[in-house]
C-alpha cells in the first residue's frame, strides 16, 4: 500500500479534464471506479482531513490510481 502523501502527489500529477477513475488495492483489484469533470479536483478530496469513515476505510486500501481522461 502506498502512503497517503505518495497518492497526494501521484493525484497532484492528474489532469483537470474530465474522466474516470480507478483506485486499486495491493492484490491490484479494483476498489472503487468514481467519474468526475476535473479528474485533480475531484480525487484530491478523497485526501483532505474532512472525510466519512468510509471513505478513510478506502484510501487506507488504496495501493495503485490510474485515470482514463474522456470526452
Amino acid at each position: 500500500m502506498k502512503t497517503s502523501d505518495a497518492l497526494k502527489q501521484q493525484v497532484s500529477q492528474f489532469p483537470s479534464s474530465p474522466g474516470v477513475y480507478v483506485m486499486k488495492d495491493e492484490a491490484q483489484r479494483v476498489i472503487y471506479v468514481g467519474k468526475a469533470k476535473d479528474l485533480k479536483k475531484r480525487v484530491s478530496s478523497y485526501f483532505t482531513s474532512r472525510r466519512d469513515l468510509k471513505t478513510r476505510m478506502l484510501v487506507s486500501k488504496i495501493s495503485v490510481m490510474e485515470f482514463i481522461v474522456t470526452g
